[in-house]
Parts: structure tokens; C-alpha cells; sequence
């Protein structure tokens, strides 16, 4: 190489890793704040519907965040920048998770830098979750899964059940690096949300980050609840005779689940779908009326924070936190606010109601050691007088006709 190729091929390399300096430490732009919309959503507090439909929850629920969070996202001032506010940050964070818009979006949304509104939601998403899970989704004890069982009891008509489970796909942008692992059956990237909700649509337990690829029963049995179910970790209650059996055997808690779960003593699952018998399908009605509440729950988030109707586009961690934050709030919300179910007159049972003449026999000789005796002996229970609901007649009425 010559002295001249030699001059040449030094000064590409100086041009391509000169720094480019950097024309404002704060862009004149963001300095004016007086529009943003930071300061407009302040101003929202004369109006509670517009409140409410801006932040995703009520004044006195917010206020009541801002003080259990802020402390936690407080950061000082410096002689180059002003810190932002908490309550700022919580606005921007709650924005984001309502509507998913893009960071760059929110930024000329709220007069900040796009790195700025990153940051933010990263760093209060996590907040969010570390301070109100100990509180709004912490892990029950007895008494709680006991309170738990009977509030199923009372608004589905289905005793002992402690939850329903079910697994949900979150859209994302492929991360970096991870060719197709996240990449699952329905044909997009995604990371697995499993949660175990309430009789309220409230969420028990959440597990979050497993491979988008894997099904919703290998999610399960590597999840912390999988886990504790397994090793018998979880408080359950012990065995207790079900509500009006004359027979008084000591039936075990349960959790509802759909037939991609397993049939465990620990797991109701419905009877496989060909060749039901009547007493079959009355069981898997029951089933699936305590089951749907973490459908509703799914629903129900994602109604709520629409950042889960288009791909997710952060780092893993912070997909992560968003997931765990949006599902904590959810309770938080619900909870704190009394959006809670209330008994439907559908589901209740109704002792004047007489069971129609049909001859489904009921098995005297099952073995409650074993899921598939469980299962039996719940199917015969369900027929019994004050035990069987008018709905799960329409529901197998043509056969009986």
C-alpha cells in the first residue's frame, strides 16, 4: 500500500469515528413545557369521566399510587437538567400502557426526549410492581384460598375451586439475538403471560417471560405455581366435604383449567369433547363457568391497556416488568375501585327449581385419591338436588328430548 492509500484509508477511519458533537445538551424544544401534555393531564382532575378515561383509573386510586410509588422514582436535580416529576413519570407510564404508543409518539405527546420516555416506562413499570405486589397480588395462605373457594361458590356454583389457569401470548418484536424461540404456533413473536385469577376476575398468581413457542401445559409445569403445586408448597387447604353431599367425603381443593392443562388431583379439567356422555356435559358446563374468569381477566386487561394490542418493541426485561405492572394494576384497580362480580341469578342455584325426569345414573364406588375419581365424583355431585343448576339442563336439553 502506498504512503498516498495509506493517508487516504487514515482519514476514512478518522471521519468514520469522529464523535459528532452534539448541538444541545437539552433540544430548545423540550425545554418549553407550558403545552405538553404532562400539564394538561393535570388539568383533567375538574372532570372525572375525561380523568378516568386519560389515566385508566379513578383520582383517589391515582393519588394513592403517586404516594406509594413516587418515593421509589424521586431522583434529584442537577445543574444540567431538572429531574422529572414522579407523578410525570407515573403519566407517562399509565399513557403508554393504555394506549401502546410508541415511545417516539409519546415523546412529542409529552415534550420529552424519546430516550427520556424509554427510560421512564422501564423504570416505573418496575417501580409499579415491586411496590404493589406485595399487597395486590401477593401469594395467599389458607384463609385466603379458603375465602377465595367460597366467593367461586357463590357466584358460579362450583365448590373447592381455588382459581382458574390459563396462558396468554403477548405480541412482541423480535428481540435481538434470539432467532426463533419466541416465535410461537399462532404465527408471530411472543412471550407467555400464565396466571391462576379469581371468582372476581382478579389475578392470583402470574408467571411471566416463557418462550412463546412452548404450550400453554409445559408453561405450567415449569411455573412457579406448577412448581408449588408439584412439591405441595402452597397452603392449600386440607380435604373437606363438599357443600350438601350427604356423604361426607373429604374432596380436595382444586384449580379449573382447559384440556391443555393435565388432569391432576390439583387440576379439573373437561372431559374430552367426543362421545359425552349427559352427566359429562353437565360437568364440563359447571367446569367452565368457574373457568371463564381468567378468560374475563385476559379480556379485561387488555381492554383496559391496549399496549398488549400491538407487538411489544423493548428489551425483554422491560417487556417483563410492563406484563407483571399492567397485571398488578389490574387488581389495583379493581380492587380499590369495587369493580368486583356480583352474583348472577343464571348461575345460582335455586332449590324451587325441580331437576327435569332424565336417568342419569350416579356412581356410588369412586376413589378420591386419584383426578379421574375426583372428576367422576364431581359429575355425580352435580346432579344432586339443591346442588344442580336450571342452566346446565338447557345445556344438554336436546339430548334429553
Amino acid at each position: 500500500m502506498s504512503s498516498d492509500d495509506e493517508d487516504v484509508f487514515m482519514l476514512y477511519w478518522w471521519l468514520r469515528n469522529k464523535k459528532k458533537k452534539r448541538r444541545y445538551w437539552i433540544h430548545p424544544l423540550l425545554k418549553d413545557k407550558q403545552h405538553s401534555s404532562y400539564v394538561v393531564a393535570k388539568e383533567l382532575t375538574a372532570d372525572e369521566d375525561k380523568f378516568q378515561s386519560f389515566y385508566r383509573m379513578s383520582q383517589v386510586a391515582f393519588h394513592r399510587l403517586v404516594q406509594s410509588v413516587g418515593p421509589h422514582i424521586t431522583k434529584k436535580d442537577t445543574n444540567w437538567r431538572m429531574a422529572l416529576e414522579p407523578e410525570e413519570k407515573l403519566i407517562i407510564t399509565l399513557r403508554y400502557l393504555a394506549t401502546g404508543g410508541s415511545f417516539r409518539a409519546l415523546a412529542h405527546y409529552f415534550v420529552r426526549g424519546e430516550r427520556t420516555i424509554g427510560m421512564t416506562v422501564a423504570e416505573t413499570t418496575e417501580a409499579i410492581w415491586t411496590c404493589l405486589h406485595p399487597e395486590w397480588l401477593p401469594v395467599p395462605d389458607t384463609n385466603a384460598w379458603k375465602n377465595i373457594s367460597a366467593r367461586y361458590q357463590q357466584l358460579w356454583s362450583l365448590p373447592h375451586c381455588l382459581g382458574s389457569i390459563d396462558g396468554k401470548h403477548i405480541r412482541i418484536k423480535k428481540f435481538g439475538n434470539t432467532g426463533s424461540r419466541n416465535f410461537n404456533y399462532k404465527g408471530y413473536f411472543s412471550v407467555q403471560l400464565m396466571a391462576c385469577a379469581d371468582a372476581d376476575g382478579c389475578f392470583v398468581t402470574i408467571d411471566v417471560g416463557d418462550l412463546g413457542r412452548n404450550s400453554d401445559g409445559g408453561v405450567f409445569r415449569s411455573s412457579r405455581l406448577g412448581r408449588w403445586l408439584q412439591a405441595d408448597g402452597l397452603n392449600l387447604p386440607p380435604p373437606e366435604p363438599l357443600p350438601l353431599d350427604e356423604n361426607e367425603h373429604s374432596f380436595p381443593y382444586y384449580f379449573s383449567a382447559d384440556e391443555a392443562f393435565p388432569l391432576k388431583t390439583y387440576i379439573m379439567r373437561p372431559y374430552p369433547r367426543s362421545s359425552l356422555t349427559d352427566k359429562q356435559r353437565v360437568f364440563n358446563f359447571r367446569l367452565s363457568l368457574g373457568r371463564k374468569t381468567v378468560e374475563c381477566a385476559f379480556g379485561m386487561l387488555t381492554s383496559k391497556f391496549r399496549v398488549f394490542e400491538t407487538p411489544i418493541g423493548c428489551s425483554e426485561k422491560t417487556v417483563i416488568s410492563i406484563i407483571k405492572c399492567a397485571c398488578v394494576l389490574h387488581n389495583y384497580i379493581r380492587k380499590t375501585e369495587g369493580k368486583m362480580y356480583t352474583p348472577r341469578n343464571d348461575v345460582n342455584i335455586d332449590e324451587d327449581t325441580p331437576m327435569p325426569n332424565v336417568n342419569l345414573e350416579i356412581n356410588r364406588n369412586v376413589n378420591l385419591t386419584t383426578a379421574k375419581g375426583m372428576r367422576d365424583y364431581l359429575s355425580d355431585y352435580f346432579l344432586k338436588p339443591g346442588v344442580a343448576i336450571p342452566p346446565q339442563w338447557l345445556r344438554i336439553v336436546g339430548s334429553i328430548e
